[in-house]
């Protein structure tokens, strides 16, 4: 699918349907960028009011434009797009971008009319970028299809936007500042062409080697995951997610479902896709241009080389925030730094030269450093002052990094003033920051990054002991309309997929529960069964450590008196008995269904603090082994499941095997809406776990 995108770069002819010889129209400015950047195909103006704009031939339709011809470009009012692009169909182009706005980005009617364009492109087999958008950049082929203005400097970001706004403001932010672009591209309304396309596409082109997105909302989620885990695994992709908070969602009736936001699918899908995630736009082109240029750290040690002492300060809390740390300099190094350094010099690190730091002191120290095994990375921090130009220093430092494997990253704490010095670095791939506290989240996206290339890429493993026609003849032999299954529906569920459960038994009366509270052995637990009472614990519908027959009775009545108090007119359907479980750790499990990216699974700190503290993860399924134990070591509960001070560890090889079968239970049966477990309580390493609670939830 992605092969067919190349007509959208690298075209050998462009139709401009709508060029304007009006200077003040957007038709206009696009014909004039692709005559300014020397695109080197054929350029063809379509307008039936003139013959001739901007020194090149008019034609009056489309269907009378030459060949060759591959890409038209589409820039007139809403109500013609449809009637254009059938004759582009017509004409055998096909590819367009479709710059025009007036779709579902207005309402029902905008919607239609996009729809309509979509039946039509399925009739020609034309693919579209758009509407609603601002056009592409090829910084190769010269193409210039956007009327943004200008360009900026050729290297190899592949760079996306889902907001044409964002894509004119990058421009105008970088085009002067030394980060290379392979390519550009407005998405607009996406109503054909998608980012996941172009994904596959950068993945596969020669020109790019880091992918960078602003994304607002991921059309579909499942074969975004699957594109992005393959180029991820020989392409970084960075993106920023704009919509992260779900302040708007509406609560759900299960801890699972009030603790899984929308934003919380994407999340999950970027750290098992390996994709690099940021927060600002800052940090997303600081990030791109790293990784363009730089190799990735293999350790965690960072050298600072500054010639002041407070952005040095700032930079090492950034790094100690990202879970780096700062070298332990050899005694050979400080002891060579010393003899040229100013005696005030401070040649631990980070290595503060003090202010009138000259380019040479900058040249020695990284080679001293370059040479030194305790160092990964170097970060060279320099103040400009009116002593040295600072485009000295900065070839001083591309020398030094031409010379060394270890990466250099680079800090100069000004903006204006520095072209020159911009130009010396990026002519050497040395990218340029201005705040010294960004280098933490760099170099820890990096690390991130690096862990994930380095996990061996495993499918889902398959499941045995799962009985999925007897968990699917449980969810039909129930009464129509029953949505929320409580505990009694759910084990026999759990069961079929191998999931273990604590044991227990339905009693409809006192006496039966009785009955079965002896057979199963004091203590016991007695929960009340109504379909009317979810939250059995917060109506008073749970007593624990019952050991003996009277108590028993007893709780039989307490329980009903109090759920009926907070839940008057509940239907009580009877109690279910089960033996107390032995001591462990109580963790949740859970899983809820995202619309776009499908079952999202959750692990955390189970009980009833789970919303109180929120340690808690997720990823989304299908799902590994490796992606379960990621989700777990996400979480401060890890530790003490790990055993914490001298407290005996805990099988966390059966909480992931419950997980990945409450996974293919999710993946099986798609009415099931949710699903939890709270809490799963988890043995002893060896020990295994089981079930003290669930419930499901169905569409």
């Amino acid at each position: 699918m992605s092969a067919k995108l190349s007509g959208f770069f690298k075209p050998k002819g462009v139709a401009l349907i709508g060029a304007s010889s009006n200077p003040e129209k957007l038709g206009y400015g696009i014909l004039s960028n692709m005559i300014d950047y020397h695109y080197d195909g054929k350029v063809y103006p379509v307008n039936p009011k003139d013959d001739e704009i901007l020194g090149l031939k008019c034609y009056k339709d489309v269907i009378d434009v030459p060949d060759p011809v591959e890409l038209a470009v589409i820039i007139i009012p809403v109500k013609l797009i449809a009637a254009a692009l059938k004759k582009c169909g017509q004409r055998g182009i096909k590819n367009d971008i479709i710059i025009s706005g007036g779709f579902k980005e207005v309402g029902e009617d905008g919607a239609k009319l996009e729809e309509e364009l979509l039946q039509i492109a399925r009739q020609y087999d034309i693919r579209f970028i758009g509407p609603n958008c601002v056009g592409t950049m090829d910084l190769y082929s010269g193409l210039n299809s956007t009327f943004i203005d200008g360009m900026p400097q050729k290297g190899g970001i592949g760079f996306m936007s889902q907001s044409g706004a964002v894509c004119g403001a990058v421009v105008n932010l970088f085009k002067d500042k030394g980060v290379g672009f392979s390519y550009f591209v407005s998405l607009g309304n996406e109503a054909d062409v998608n980012e996941t396309d172009v994904i596959e596409y950068f993945g596969q082109d020669k020109n790019t080697s880091v992918i960078a997105a602003y994304v607002e909302a991921i059309q579909d989620g499942r074969r975004f995951l699957d594109v992005a885990k393959d180029v991820s695994r020989h392409k970084p992709i960075v993106i920023i997610k704009s919509g992260r908070s779900d302040a708007g969602a509406k609560a759900v009736s299960s801890h699972t479902g009030s603790l899984a936001g929308t934003y919380t699918a994407y999340q999950a899908a970027f750290m098992q896709a390996g994709v690099i995630e940021v927060e600002t736009i800052s940090q997303l082109f600081n990030m791109a241009a790293v990784l363009d240029t730089q190799s990735i750290p293999v350790g965690d040690k960072v050298a600072i080389v500054t010639n002041s002492g407070g952005p040095a300060a700032l930079a090492s809390d950034s790094l100690a925030d990202n879970g780096l740390s700062l070298a332990t300099l050899s005694e050979d190094s400080t002891r060579k730094m010393k003899k040229f350094l100013n005696p005030s010099a401070q040649v631990s690190n980070p290595i503060d030269m003090l202010g009138g730091a000259t380019p040479e002191e900058y040249n020695k120290v990284l080679n001293i450093l370059s040479e030194d095994e305790k160092v990964d990375t170097i970060f060279t921090i320099y103040v400009p002052t009116s002593l040295v130009d600072p485009a000295d220093v900065a070839a001083a430092i591309s020398e030094q990094s031409n010379n060394t494997d270890k990466p250099i990253f680079t800090c100069f704490i000004a903006d204006e003033a520095l072209t020159e010095t911009r130009k010396t670095l990026f002519d050497n791939k040395l990218p340029m920051i201005v705040y010294p506290d960004e280098i933490g989240a760099m170099l820890g996206g990096m690390k991130k990054y690096n862990r994930w290339l380095d996990r061996e890429q495993k499918a889902s493993e398959i499941l045995i002991d799962i009985d999925v026609d007897s968990a699917r003849a449980k969810l039909e032999s129930l009464r129509p309309g029953y949505k929320t299954l409580g505990e009694a529906d759910t084990r026999p569920i759990l069961k079929a997929y191998g999931i273990p459960v604590v044991s227990g038994i339905l009693a409809k009366d006192q006496d039966e529960a009785v009955v079965n509270a002896k057979e199963l052995g004091f203590p016991v637990a007695l929960k009340l069964i109504s379909a009317d009472v979810f939250h059995k614990s917060d109506a008073g519908g749970v007593v624990l450590n019952l050991r003996d027959e009277n108590e028993i009775r007893h709780a039989c009545v307490s329980v009903k008196d109090q759920v009926l108090k907070k839940v008057p007119g509940a239907d009580i359907e009877g109690f279910l008995i089960e033996k107390m479980a032995k001591d462990g750790i109580d963790v949740i499990i859970g899983m809820k269904r995202d619309p776009n990216f499908g079952p999202l699974m959750m692990f955390g700190m189970g009980g009833i603090y789970v919303e109180l503290f929120k340690d808690i993860a997720f990823g989304v399924a299908p799902i590994t082994r490796d992606d379960v134990l990621d989700m777990i070591n996400n979480t401060k509960a890890a530790k003490l499941l790990k055993g914490y001070r001298g407290s005996p560890p805990a099988d966390i090889d059966s909480i992931n095997d419950s997980v990945l079968r409450l996974a293919q239970l999710a993946l099986d049966i798609p009415k099931i809406k949710e699903i939890e477990i709270n809490p799963l309580r988890v043995f002893n390493k060896g020990q295994g776990s089981c079930a003290l609670d669930a419930r499901i939830l169905l569409e």
